[in-house]
């Protein structure tokens, strides 16, 4: 697959999603203007129980494994393959109603990146 890259929002909640498969398993940034690594998750589908594990790191001080844990979690869900989900979201004083849009769009990303992959399996 060639990278597959989807863009969300506006102005400083405006964020990237950036996928890519590693053999049958898909690895996904999600980002803004301001990329860095905040938490890694891995998605795991077990076949055999029909369910996903995750498993996060989060580098200190940061918050981006609420968005890589359910990215991870939902990929792995639909895919029924493994995924390593890295996020690196960071604006300087953001605001609640930021943060908040930042979750949306993400979100929604991974939706959209999953209808495609659905349709195309990217």
């Amino acid at each position: 697959m060639n990278e597959h890259k989807m863009m969300v929002g506006e102005g400083r909640t405006r964020i990237t999603l950036s996928a890519k498969s590693l053999g049958s398993d898909l690895t996904v940034s999600i980002y803004n203007e301001n990329a860095h690594i905040g938490a890694v998750a891995v998605g795991e589908y077990d076949h055999r129980e029909s369910r996903v594990s995750t498993s996060v790191i989060t580098r200190s001080g940061h918050k981006d494994n609420v968005i890589a844990q359910k990215a991870a979690y939902l990929i792995s869900r639909k895919t029924k393959s493994p995924s390593c989900v890295i996020v690196g979201v960071h604006l300087d004083d953001i605001t609640e109603e930021e943060i908040q849009e930042f979750l949306i769009n993400a979100d929604s990303l991974v939706e959209d990146f999953l209808m495609d992959w659905e349709h195309n399996h990217i």
